[in-house]
């Protein structure tokens, strides 16, 4: 039976009742109301052999032995109707009992407790997958026991009360009558009892549930009239009303509807899906408790206490209910602490590594601002990353990089106190904060270095691991330090390490002979030139007569003592400190001033972080440096550097248009390297592109010019211009001129220099 079939099912049983209660008042007279009885009776029984053999016959394995076994129950339970209805209508006994009726209703139990047990074997469903309870306890076994024992006993006493007392204190006219008027009780409080247990204690999403639910709706009625039939024989009753068979009636039918129902299947997509609560299981086992309640609540009533079977039995199902219920409280008890524990797991995860186990950036950086934040506190940043590391993963593979990672943070977390913060920021840099009184900061760079060059094991091969690192010891009497300026302090000194040839330890010192701090240059300048930054410029020329037509601003920063920092260092260090948005002013003010001092009528090129596309402070940096010198606004040219990617295209589009409504060009430099990609070249209305020399190197000649020609091809259709960067040689140089290049820039044409060094000339870009 399908789930469409199910309203003809509800419909049929609705009028079944309907019909049993009309001939219940017996209208025509009790005889015809008889004949309609015992027919309707005989008709559900036989409906249900039928059903069974039908169902039996399209199912396998369990599905069709546990119906073979209900039909042929019903078959007996039929047989022994027929034998009653001749006793009854032909013979005119009143109720023949002890007969041959007997032994055929007697067979249904019988046929329908291993029916039961079974359907309850059916475990496996379609999938394979092996079952489980729907809902697991701390103390699932020990609930399942008690549940049993409340049901069992509630329905003792409802049946005690019913007939199987009345049975007991009887004095039957022999001992066979006894013993028949008995077995209806005893047999069906058994069967009642496994078929509710089965009911309660099944999981859920079983696609046989529907099955187990009507067939023992089908046995609870079938043993409701049982419980009727031998309470009258006990009483000598000669007759039974037809609202007495009702159960004889709607038990076969809704135990034809449990054959004929159709297992049903989940969805491969809801497999894992967790399967919601079933009230059944946790109501059910409390209505027969409530029964009995109600059952003792009219006796007292009525005057007619319960006696003492029921109360004896009563007290002890008292005594299992409350045993029952404290086994829920201890159950949602260790619920609570589970969910504590998952809720502090999480909270783990969000705020370490999951490698290494080593606090995270997240993690490190609140611990940084608190230590920061608590005052004059003596405290020392060390920064940590591993030299060639790359090494490592491209010998023994991402998975060998992991294990040695691990290894490190061991090592790391063995060299300082239980109280010190040992973090991975990312990749190969670690980071280490030490709060309270620290003995000879460079003591525990030391150790630090000592533990890691000793040779980590990695998939059986010793490695040797060398770090560089940068220590901070920041001045408590400093003013306006902040944990971003200290992580940029440490990040600069551990890079000046590397430049030293790695494998070193740089402390940081704010003195003249101190590792480079250029965020800390550019706050003391405030707004002006920061001490030893400048720019040099590199020629842009035409192809193939090598004409300049532009140049290239580029920053430059010396340190007092005469070191070159190169641009990759002092730039990131000014963008970790937040600082980039100021050196972007700083640069396009100072190109702008240099050319119109120049006096040379060239274009200049200003490089600027694609992240400050769209910022309203950029625009007005640019109209304010060309208002301030006076220089046109068609020879500036605004490079977006995709060191990371545009983060809102549509917006960047319309910086880049406003922009151009001023007058100034906007290029996108290194295209086909980074974050550049024909989709931004698609979204971005860009006036020029800026090859990247990865495309320009000449190592396969034939691929980078077939390269070149399309992406020169595709320029010219879109009337963007193209220059060739990273030209050297004379070799590359004739590659991107035979591609159709029209411009190039690289040392084969010039040096980055200052502009009175350079011998310039204009010459016009053509497209």
């Amino acid at each position: 039976m399908t789930v469409r079939r199910y309203p003809v099912a509800i419909v049929l049983v609705v009028l079944t009742a309907t019909l049993v209660v009309v001939n219940g008042f017996a209208f025509w007279g009790d005889t015809f109301a008889l004949w309609v009885d015992d027919a309707m009776q005989l008709s559900a029984g036989v409906g249900a052999v039928v059903c069974g053999v039908v169902a039996a016959r399209r199912a396998r394995g369990h599905q069709r032995w546990w119906r073979v076994l209900v039909a042929v129950g019903m078959a007996g339970w039929s047989l022994g109707q027929c034998v009653w209805s001749w006793y009854q209508l032909v013979d005119g006994r009143g109720l023949p009992s002890p007969s041959l009726a007997d032994v055929g209703y007697l067979s249904f139990p019988v046929f329908a407790l291993a029916a039961l047990v079974t359907l309850a074997r059916a475990r496996v469903r379609p999938d394979r997958e092996r079952w489980q309870p729907a809902q697991w306890t701390a103390h699932f076994g020990v609930a399942v026991v008690l549940d049993g024992l409340i049901v069992t006993g509630s329905l003792f006493i409802l049946t005690w009360t019913a007939a199987l007392g009345q049975l007991v204190r009887a004095t039957a006219p022999d001992k066979l009558t006894w013993s028949v008027a008995i077995s209806y009780p005893l047999s069906d409080l058994v069967i009642v009892v496994v078929a509710v247990l089965l009911v309660v204690f099944d999981r859920v999403d079983r696609p046989y549930r529907a099955n187990l639910l009507l067939a023992a709706v089908g046995i609870v009625a079938l043993a409701a009239s049982d419980s009727v039939f031998a309470y009258l024989v006990s009483i000598g009753a000669e007759s039974m009303k037809p609202w007495s068979d009702g159960g004889f009636v709607l038990g076969p039918l809704f135990i034809a509807f449990a054959l004929l129902a159709t297992p049903g299947t989940r969805r491969r997509d809801d497999a894992n899906q967790p399967v919601g609560i079933d009230w059944w299981q946790l109501a059910l086992p409390y209505v027969p408790v409530t029964a009995v309640a109600l059952l003792i609540t009219v006796q007292v009533v009525a005057g007619a206490g319960p006696d003492a079977v029921e109360v004896y039995v009563g007290v002890l199902v008292v005594f299992l209910v409350l045993a029952r219920q404290l086994l829920s409280l201890l159950d949602n008890r260790l619920l609570l602490r589970r969910v504590y524990e998952g809720r502090q797991q999480l909270t783990h995860q969000a705020y370490h590594d999951p490698l290494t186990g080593l606090a995270n950036r997240a993690l490190f950086a609140d611990r940084l601002d608190r230590a920061v934040e608590s005052g004059p506190r003596p405290l020392v940043l060390i920064f940590v990353d591993l030299d060639d590391f790359k090494e490592v993963n491209d010998r023994f593979g991402h998975a060998g990089g992991d294990v040695l990672l691990h290894a490190v943070a061991q090592r790391l977390l063995s060299c300082v106190r239980a109280g010190d913060t040992v973090a991975r920021l990312g990749g190969d840099e670690f980071a280490i904060l030490l709060e309270g009184e620290v003995d000879a900061p460079q003591a525990v760079a030391d150790r630090i270095q000592g533990a890691l060059r000793r040779p980590f094991a990695v998939h059986g091969t010793l490695v040797p691991v060398r770090a560089s690192m940068g220590l901070v010891v920041p001045d408590p009497a400093e003013p306006l330090v902040t944990s971003d300026v200290l992580l940029g302090r440490a990040d600069t000194s551990m890079y000046a390490g590397k430049r030293l040839g790695k494998d070193t330890t740089v402390v940081y010192r704010p003195t003249d002979d101190g590792p480079p701090d250029f965020p800390a240059a550019l706050r003391r300048a405030a707004g002006g030139i920061p001490e030893g930054f400048g720019l040099v410029f590199q020629p842009i020329v035409r192809l193939p007569d090598a004409t300049p037509v532009a140049v290239e601003a580029l920053a430059r920063w010396t340190t007092r003592d005469g070191t070159s920092v190169s641009p990759e260092t002092f730039v990131r260090a000014a963008e970790g400190a937040g600082l980039g948005a100021e050196l972007d002013a700083l640069v396009l003010d100072l190109a702008c001033r240099e050319i119109t001092a120049a006096g040379v009528d060239l274009t200049v090129h200003v490089n600027v972080c694609a992240s400050r596309l769209g910022a309203e402070a950029l625009e007005e940096s640019v109209s304010a440096s060309l208002a301030r010198y006076g220089l046109p606004a068609d020879r500036l040219v605004v490079e977006i550097t995709e060191t990371v990617p545009v983060p809102d295209l549509a917006a960047g589009a319309a910086a880049i248009r406003r922009l151009q409504t001023l007058g100034v060009r906007v290029a996108l430099d290194d295209f086909g390297a980074g974050y550049s990609s024909l989709t931004v070249l698609h979204a971005l209305p860009v006036d020029l592109i800026k090859l990247d020399r990865a495309l320009t190197t000449g190592i396969q000649p034939d691929r980078d010019a077939a390269l070149c020609r399309s992406l020169v091809g595709l320029c010219r259709d879109l009337e963007v211009a193209v220059v060739a960067e990273g030209i050297e040689t004379a070799e590359q140089a004739e590659l991107v001129t035979k591609a159709g290049c029209p411009a190039a820039q690289g040392y084969r044409f010039g040096h980055p220099a200052p502009l009175s060094s350079l011998r310039l000339s204009a010459a016009p870009l053509r497209r």
